[in-house]
C-alpha cells in the first residue's frame, strides 16, 4: 500500500525557491543600480544581509527537504517489509488455524455428535454463552442447553470449561523456566 502522492509538495518547493532566489537576485540587482560609495555601509551591509540570508534560505530548506525525502524513503521499505512479515504472518497462521478446526472437526465426529450439536459446541468454544448462542442458532436458549448437555455426555467432559480446555489448553505457549527462575530470584 502506497501513500498517495501529494502534488502541492514539489510546487511548494519550487514556489518558494523561486521566491527566495528572487528576492536574492532583486537584492543583487538593487545594489548594482545603486552603485553604493560606501561597501560598508548599513543599506550595504542589510542588502548583502538579505541576499545571503535567502540564499542560506534555499539551501537550508533544500537540504530538510531531501532529509525528509530520505526519511521517507526508508519509512516505505519498512512499511514494506512490515507488510510482506505480516503477510507471511498471517498466511501461516490461516493454516495453523484451518488445521485446528479439521482436528476441532475429526474430535466432534469422534464423539458422533450432530450437525446442531457441532454448532453449538463451536459456538461454546468461541465463547459464547447458551442465550447467546441461541440468538446465533435462531434457537430457543433451552434447546441449546439440551445441545449442549448432549455434547458434554457424548465427549465425557464436564462442561464449558472441560470442553474449552480440551481443545485450547496445548495452545498455550510454553513457559521459559530459566524466565521463571529469574522472577523467583529477584522477588526472593
Amino acid at each position: 500500500m502506497t501513500p498517495p502522492t501529494d502534488d502541492v509538495g514539489p510546487r511548494f518547493r519550487i514556489g518558494l525557491t523561486a521566491l527566495l532566489i528572487a528576492i536574492a537576485t532583486w537584492g543583487v540587482v538593487d545594489l548594482a543600480l545603486d552603485r553604493p560609495q560606501d561597501w560598508l555601509s548599513a543599506h550595504v551591509l542589510v542588502e548583502i544581509g538579505f541576499v545571503l540570508l535567502s540564499l542560506g534560505s534555499v539551501l537550508y530548506l533544500w537540504s530538510g527537504w531531501m532529509q525528509a525525502r530520505r526519511s521517507l524513503g526508508w519509512a516505505e521499505g519498512r512499511l514494506a517489509a512490515n507488510e510482506v512479515e505480516r503477510n507471511h504472518w498471517r498466511a501461516r497462521a490461516t493454516r495453523l488455524l484451518h488445521g485446528l478446526g479439521s482436528e476441532i472437526d475429526s474430535q466432534f465426529e469422534r464423539w458422533s455428535l450432530t450437525p446442531m450439536e457441532r454448532q453449538v459446541a463451536l459456538l461454546l468454544l468461541k465463547g459464547l454463552g447458551h442465550k447467546e448462542a441461541a440468538s446465533v442458532l435462531d434457537r430457543s436458549e433451552r434447546t441449546v442447553r439440551q445441545h449442549a448437555v448432549s455434547v458434554y455426555r457424548k465427549s465425557g467432559l464436564a462442561g464449558r470449561a472441560e470442553l474449552a480446555a480440551f481443545f485450547l489448553e496445548d495452545l498455550l505457549l510454553p513457559i521459559d523456566r530459566d524466565t521463571e527462575e529469574e522472577r523467583g530470584a529477584g522477588q526472593g
